[in-house]
This record gives C-alpha cells, structure tokens and sequence, in this order.
C-alpha cells in the first residue's frame, strides 16, 4: 500500500496543493479550508515528511538541551519546561548529558556544525574561555542556562543563587540558629562558586562565621552522604546544602549519626526539587526557579532562531523559599 501524500489529501479535500501546505505549516487559512484539509489528514492517515520539510525550509525542526546529569531532578523540572515551550512552537526536544567537564561542553557546542539542530539551550556546569569562544562561533543559536560574563554577548538566563543563599541564612537565623554549616558541590563550578560567596556574604551580615564548610566531589546524593564524614567532626546546629541531592545525602548519614532533623539539626536544601517534598522530614529548600528558567530559555532560543541580529538579552530568575518541616 503507498504511502498516502500531499496531493492526495490535496484531492480528498477538493483543494490545492499549496492550501494544503498552508494548513499543515500553520500558515492563516480560513477555517473551512482547514476543516477540510484535517479531515482530509485523518481519513487518510498522512503523515508530513519532516525530512522534506527541514530541507525545504532550511530547519531540521528539532532544538537540543543540554544538561551536566539528566538524573539530576533540577534538570527533568527544566526540561520539562523547554519541552513544553518548543513544542507548541513545532519542534522537537532532544535532551543530551555533557557531564562535569568543560572539554565535553565545548565538544557538544562544536558539535551543533553538523547540523542536527536548530538551536541549542545549554547549562554548563563549568565554564572557560573556551567554551565562550565555541558558543560566540556556533553555527546555531545558542542560549545559556547559568552565567557567563555579560561580555560574551550571548542570551543567558540564570539563577540569583546568592540571594537564595541569604534567604536560606536568614529562614534559619530567625529559627534560632547560630552555627550554620554548609555543604558545597565543587566549588570550581558555576553553582559552586556562586553559593559559595551567597553563603559566605548572608553569613557575613549576621556577624557570623560558617560552623564548617564542606565540599563534596559532586553534586549527586553519593557525594552528599560520601561527605557526611566530614561535616560531622564540626560543632553545629544547621546546614545549608548547595542542592537538594546533596541534603538529602546528608540527612541519610545525620539520621545514622542518631541526630534528628531538625531537632538536633536544620537542614535546608537548594532548587526545590521534588525530591524536597518526597524525603522525610520534606526538606525546606530554596526554588531557585528551574522551570522558569527553562521557560524563559527556551523562548529566547525561539527568538534567537526567528531574529539573529537581536541584542543578547540577560535574565535574572529570583528565588524563593519553601519552607518545610527538616527547619
């Protein structure tokens, strides 16, 4: 049986060609013509060959996301809100992992010459001079989910991690507490290094000096017990741990230790996963708003590709809290 085809569903509807073409492109049609070419579609199951499609227009259809460890909850939120935002405009999502090592980012960004996509969102875990450089000369549009320096001149959108960082400080001060620890991820990279200096400068303006300061060798629920160890040889009445998978690590090993959360210990995590909600006690936690940034990458990528001259914008997602029962 032969595949069903444009012309055929042009004839099944009693319309041209190029009215089907319209419809199926989304291009304006009066609504009649398009009941018609639908029903068309439908009767005879046809199916727009993408591939013709992309080499007409110039466009493969399909926008890639890049994310250091796709296990991470942070990043399914993310996704999730990329897909949703390129779908409605007609492409395909294809999520992708580079891993902690910069030297695969910029693999991954060189990589878009071959041209599999249209466009690319990534969210770099560590950043150098090299990986700005293959972002600048990317042949695809390039959108960034974390922060580069305003003079790499390309669209980014990222969280305030510091003011997360003091709106943690301050929920556990106002609870009373006094020595606050923290648990870091590596602090060489772009979230690292960012709660680190929020921790430090929220800590700073109580008149605080941090109980302990951790770094586990990731950002991963592993590395998060793996570093329980250390942080326990401290004196200290709560704990900050720069994400959720790393507190949640943590307040395994507490609970071996035989210290109750948050009795002995408060605990606060960041992005608000939803691991937060689903370990016990909830774990309170800063939103650093993944979703949205997704969200608002995915738009500017679909902005980007539509209009390449446009100036580079720089978003800014605020935080906020969630307060739960490990405070």
């Amino acid at each position: 049986m032969s595949r069903p085809t444009i012309a055929g569903v042009a004839r099944a509807a009693g319309v041209s060609v190029a009215s089907v073409s319209r419809v199926l492109n989304g291009l304006p049609a009066t609504e009649e013509m398009a009941e018609r070419v639908r029903r068309a579609v439908d009767q005879l199951g046809y199916v727009p060959d993408s591939r013709a499609r992309s080499l007409k227009v110039g466009r493969t259809f399909q926008l890639t996301l890049a994310v250091a460890d796709v296990g991470n909850p942070v990043y399914v939120t993310m996704m999730r809100a990329v897909e949703e935002v390129v779908s409605a405009a007609g492409y395909r999502l294809v999520v992708t992992t580079t891993g902690p090592d910069v030297v695969d980012e910029v693999a991954l960004v060189r990589g878009m010459a071959r041209g599999y996509a249209d466009g690319l969102v990534i969210s770099p875990l560590r950043v150098d001079d090299d990986l700005i450089k293959s972002i600048q000369e990317c042949d695809v549009p390039v959108v960034v989910a974390g922060n580069v320096p305003a003079k790499a001149g390309v669209d980014t959108v990222r969280a305030n991690s510091p003011k997360g960082m003091t709106l943690a400080v301050e929920h556990l001060v106002a609870r009373g507490r006094r020595r606050i620890a923290f648990l870091n991820g590596p602090a060489d990279t772009v979230p690292g290094e960012a709660r680190a200096k929020g921790f430090a400068d929220a800590l700073r303006a109580h008149k605080l000096q941090p109980a302990a300061q951790v770094e586990a060798v990731d950002f991963t629920f592993a590395a998060g017990r793996a570093a329980a160890p250390q942080l326990l040889t401290s004196q200290f009445d709560a704990v900050i741990a720069a994400n959720d998978l790393l507190a949640v690590g943590l307040m395994h090993e507490l609970a071996a230790a035989g210290l109750d959360v948050p009795k002995d210990v408060a605990l606060v995590g960041m992005d608000d996963s939803e691991l937060a909600e689903q370990c016990f006690p909830p774990l309170t936690s800063v939103n650093l708003g993944s979703a949205e940034r997704g969200r608002r990458a995915a738009e500017l990528l679909l902005a980007r590709i539509e209009d390449g001259e446009r100036s580079p914008r720089r978003i800014i997602v605020q935080p906020s809290l969630s307060v739960r029962r490990s405070t």
